[in-house]
């Protein structure tokens, strides 16, 4: 069993940044792959990033250039920095976790880009 928090969201306006954080219960070593997705009202939820043991990252075209996912291993978190935040990028924003075959999400940061 993993658990996940993540923290970070907020209100910001257009062009501006945002850092998430998730802290997971497990050592993150022991997670194959850690990810962000996000959900917009009336949307499926979609990868935003993701990030295996060994470091490959990978990004939805919508948020290369912009989003950036990395792996603090000495605090068990995962990071996403957002810069030149756009409207569209307001969603709900979910930390997953795989390990063992196992899915494990945390309950979602909100993230609203707004002037």
């Amino acid at each position: 069993q993993v658990q996940l928090v993540e923290s970070g969201g907020g209100l910001v306006q257009p062009g501006g940044s945002l850092r998430l954080s998730c802290v997971t219960s497990a050592s993150i070593l022991s997670i194959d792959f850690m990810a962000w997705y996000r959900q917009a009202p009336g949307k499926q939820r979609e990868l935003v990033a993701g990030i295996t043991t060994g470091g490959s990252r990978n990004y939805a075209d919508s948020v290369k250039g912009r989003f950036t996912i990395s792996r603090d291993n000495a605090w068990n978190t995962v990071n996403l920095q957002m810069n030149s935040l756009k409207p569209e990028d307001t969603a709900v924003y979910y930390c997953n976790a795989i390990k063992l075959g196992g899915s494990y999400w945390g309950r979602g940061t909100q993230v609203t880009v707004s002037s």
